[in-house]
């Protein structure tokens, strides 16, 4: 509201009273729409002719405005001088006009702003202030890009090429603060981030202009971000070439200021072009069509008609060509529609009680409302492309060339486009056509040549020469100083993870610059957990040393990748195996020899089943085939059974029982033979379940996080919980033991414990690891450090030095080989032959049922007599082998030729032939 108050004032004292109410039939011979421009500037001169090109190709082509003429009345403004600029500005809102092209300038854009809102005056602005939005600012229609994606665009080309913090240079107005603001919200996204923001007034001086750049110079961040104008722009290059600031290392990203300059001046010094080798810069994306050949086309006669010969057509002028197009659209049909151009006052700009600011002179365009409507639903192809508004007003499809600067000219190495948000080699209309596609994985550029020289991505980011020395917090250990501890002849700091990080910093291009400062009293062990405290909240610049990488701790700081492996383990004693007369039976559990003797028992009965009628091995009194059943069972332990099996059922069962009992054997073999012959140790502690699940004491070292962890994910009481400091209190609590006052076992990471068992051998690892962790150095959030160092740890992995250290520093004694794993002796289970027995088991029940079946159909066949008793002695009952059957039927027809054969059954074939009385009926079933 004060804005917009002081703007009438001015805007009353500049104006006089006239009080006249001007009217305008509709479709009237002239209609006068006004621009605002600085004359002096590349974008100014452009627009101009740009401007003046689109009205003469307007009035000459008959399909648009039905003969109304379109003319023009331009302001010379000055974007530099903020309030002369606006004075300008205002005065020339004395004229009535129904529409204003531009200003090119965001400062004087925002106050012409309020005032055609209240003028109800469309402002067709190039503009590309991100802040200048149609919801503040209902008439203001951008009619360019806005910063807003021109950020974005930065944006993904930062995190694109992994760099992760930025400077950015950029001019102390709305423009400049605006646009910055904007590129913050973009990294932010990115999970990038500004470091380090330079601003500078319009005004300032070169030698202000050089201590700015020698300021980032000192700074680490490699990667200039430079949004400012043509003007200054050329100077911040001119300059850092001077100060060696344009060679390798260093990243230049130029927002579309450098872009648009170099488009529009058809000859650029020599000097100049030789100090932005390796820049990269942005243009808004125009995609080829044949207005943007015909204006390109005749671009160098109208430049000299309106005496701009000096410069050629650059996006801007597309925008503003196709801007006056826009509007002409727009007022056809605006005219069609019955609209009517006329102007009066607005009664609540009468002075009151005598006042003398004159706000009767401001003319309201009665039909703003409706023009400002029809142009936002204009719909064309112009010389820009498509020009079509979205809801938030801005042009549809904002896209972005990716501009190297190589030689004396430019390339483009790709686009940017907001349709699907990523870098890519293909224009952008091609992806208009298809589904957006999102995936990182398709983000491509061509190489790209950087300052320097170099194909070469810079890293981004270096250690300054003269950069302050780091502190380095390193942990003062009590125990296991192999890893890390300060020695108290010299007062150095040494230890495994000391010659780690040193031969890491050493692989780095550039010297680093650090002092340790040892972290605790070493008469015991520090807190961890403070430590990394220290270096969020910038005590220390880094923690090197034995710091496990845990979730807690990523929350707040950022590690290197990890150069050892670790977890936490249990360590418990141990103790000999006893071995007893029955070792024999340990390699099962006892519900697998119940399961396995069970199914001797059922494999024997399923045989003896299917082979008693037909086989006479199986046949005897009741207690004959009850030992051949036991016999031929377990006989088949040993393959050494001597029945033969005749039927194709029986023999089908008897094959996979016997491939069951190999497999049962030879687990059996090698399990006692191990048992037998391995030296065995056994603890109290099988694993974590154990732990959980006893309320004995359990013990841990001083500043690990294994307290937390077991305090919050394993739920164990932290009253159980006991602190040992050394490696003998390891010992000794274990060989007391919880009824002693010691603890049951020591939970703590598996290169202390490696250590530990070099030493002490009557103690053994319990179980396996339960966590997956790893050891890393410690850096503040977004620290480049960190990135160098990890890059440089992978490299010490892959040559093998990591290893050489940890062969120098972490010795293994003889018996960490009898005793530092614990040897898992439990029995077989039953769980691990489930599916051998269960395999068996349908086949005997599917050899039961078949059998049955057959039975049964047999029966029904030729017994037409059927009962339950008579069944049961039919399948009892001995069957012939079909040669000897045949043999025996053919005897019995010689013999009783009156007999007929199917009063006959298997038992009366096998009998001696006898006479048969015919006054006898005799049960031929029984």
């Amino acid at each position: 509201m004060e804005i917009a108050f002081l703007t009438l004032l001015v805007l009353s004292l500049l104006l006089s009273p006239s009080g006249i109410c001007k009217s305008l039939a509709a479709g009237p011979p002239v209609v006068n729409i006004g621009s605002i421009l600085q004359f002096n500037s590349t974008t100014g001169g452009v627009a101009e002719v740009a401007i003046r090109s689109a009205l003469e190709d307007i009035n000459s082509d008959p399909t648009v405005l039905n003969g109304t003429t379109l003319k023009v009345k331009i302001k010379d403004t000055n974007c530099f001088d903020g309030f002369l600029g606006m004075v300008q500005g205002l005065q020339f809102m004395e004229t009535d006009v129904i529409a204003i092209v531009g200003p090119q300038c965001s400062t004087i854009s925002h106050i012409i702003s309020y005032v055609v809102n209240e003028l109800r005056v469309p402002l067709m602005s190039f503009a590309s202030d991100a802040t200048l939005s149609t919801i503040q600012f209902p008439f203001f229609v951008r009619t360019g890009s806005s910063d807003l994606y021109q950020m974005a665009a930065v944006a993904a080309l930062v995190d694109y090429n992994h760099w992760k913090i930025v400077t950015a240079i950029y001019i102390d107005n709305d423009y400049g603060r605006n646009g910055i603001i904007a590129l913050d919200d973009a990294l932010t996204a990115k999970r990038c981030k500004i470091s380090y923001k330079v601003s500078f007034p319009s005004n300032a001086k070169r030698s202000e202009l050089i201590s700015l750049l020698v300021s980032v110079s000192y700074m680490e961040s490699r990667v200039i971000i430079l949004h400012t104008g043509a003007e200054h722009g050329l100077k911040f290059f001119s300059m850092a070439n001077q100060l060696n600031m344009m060679g390798n290392s260093y990243v230049w990203i130029a927002t579309d200021w450098l872009s648009a300059y170099l488009d529009a001046n058809s000859s650029v010094p020599a000097d100049i072009i030789s100090g932005m080798q390796g820049v990269l810069t942005l243009r808004p994306h125009i995609p080829n069509s044949k207005m943007k050949s015909n204006l390109i086309s005749k671009w160098s006669s109208q430049s000299h008609k309106y005496n701009h010969s000096d410069l050629r057509v650059n996006t801007y002028g597309f925008y503003v060509y196709d801007s006056v197009w826009a509007l002409a659209w727009a007022l056809d049909a605006f005219f069609s529609d019955g609209g009517r151009i006329s102007f009066s006052n607005d009664s609540k700009l009468h002075d009151e009680a005598g006042e003398t600011l004159h706000l009767e002179a401001m003319s309201i365009f009665d039909m703003g409302n409706k023009l400002l409507e029809n142009i936002r639903k204009v719909n064309f192809t112009g010389a820009s492309g498509q020009v079509q508004f979205d809801a938030s007003g801005d042009l549809i499809h904002p896209a972005y060339d990716i501009i190297n600067i190589i030689g004396n000219g430019m390339r483009t190495v790709g686009f940017w486009s907001n349709y699907s948000g990523l870098l890519s080699t293909i224009s952008p209309e091609a992806l208009y056509s298809k589904p957006p596609n999102t995936s990182l994985a398709n983000q491509h550029l061509y190489d790209v040549i950087w300052p320097g020289e170099t194909a070469q991505r810079p890293r981004g980011w270096v250690f300054p020469s003269n950069a302050k020395e780091l502190k380095i917090g390193v942990p003062n250990r009590f125990s296991f100083k192999e890893f890390v501890t300060e020695d108290n002849g010299t007062g150095s700091i040494k230890g495994y993870c000391i010659d780690v990080f040193t031969q890491a910093l050493s692989l780095l291009p550039y010297p680093v610059s650090y002092k340790f400062i040892p972290f605790g009293s070493g008469t015991e062990n520090p807190n961890y957990d403070k430590l990394i405290h220290m270096v969020e909240s910038n005590e220390f610049d880094a923690a090197i040393g034995d710091i496990a990488i845990t979730m807690s701790r990523t929350v707040t700081i950022d590690f290197t990748q990890p150069f050892i492996e670790t977890g936490l383990v249990i360590l418990a004693p141990v103790k000999k195996h006893i071995k007893t007369s029955w070792a024999f039976l340990q390699p099962f559990t006892l519900e697998m020899w119940c399961v396995t003797g069970l199914f001797f028992l059922i494999v024997g009965v399923v045989v003896w089943v299917l082979e008693h009628r037909i086989n006479e091995d199986f046949r005897g009194p009741p207690s004959q085939q009850i030992i051949t059943i036991f016999w031929f069972s377990f006989s088949t332990l040993f393959f050494s059974h001597r029945e033969n099996t005749m039927s194709t059922l029986g023999r089908g069962v008897l094959l996979i029982w016997l491939f069951v009992v190999l497999i049962i054997v030879s687990s059996y073999t090698a399990s006692l033979t191990s048992i037998l012959t391995v030296q065995q140790l056994d603890t109290s502690i099988k694993g974590i379940d154990d732990l959980k699940n006893s309320d004995d004491p359990v013990g841990f070292q001083v500043g690990s996080f294994a307290q937390d962890y077991m305090v919050n994910e394993l739920n164990i009481s932290r009253s159980r919980l006991r602190a040992l400091g050394s490696p003998q209190e390891y010992a000794d609590a274990l060989q007391l033991g919880p009824k002693k006052g010691g603890v049951m076992a020591i939970v703590d990471e598996r290169p202390y414990v490696e250590l530990f068992l070099s030493t002490y051998c009557k103690i053994a690892v319990a179980g396996s690891d339960f966590t997956s962790r790893g050891w890393g150095f410690a850096f503040p959030r977004d620290s480049p450090l960190q990135v160098d160092l990890s890059t440089a740890i992978l490299s010490l992995s892959e040559n093998g030095e990591l290893q050489r250290i940890r062969d120098k520093w972490v010795k293994t004694g003889d018996c960490t080989t009898d005793n530092s794993e614990f040897v898992d002796s439990d029995q077989l289970r039953l769980e691990s032959f489930f599916g051998l027995f269960l395999i068996c088991g349908v086949a005997c029940v599917l050899a039961l049922l078949i059998y049955f079946g057959i039975m049964l159909r047999k029966y029904l066949k030729h017994h037409p007599r059927r009962s339950l008793r008579r069944f049961i002695s039919f399948v009892h009952s001995k069957e012939t082998p079909k040669n000897m059957e045949r043999r025996s039927m053919s005897l019995l027809r010689s013999s009783t030729p009156t007999t007929p054969m199917s009063s006959l059954t298997a038992l009366d074939i096998e009998r001696p032939a006898r006479p048969v009385r015919n006054d006898t009926a005799i049960d031929m079933e029984s």
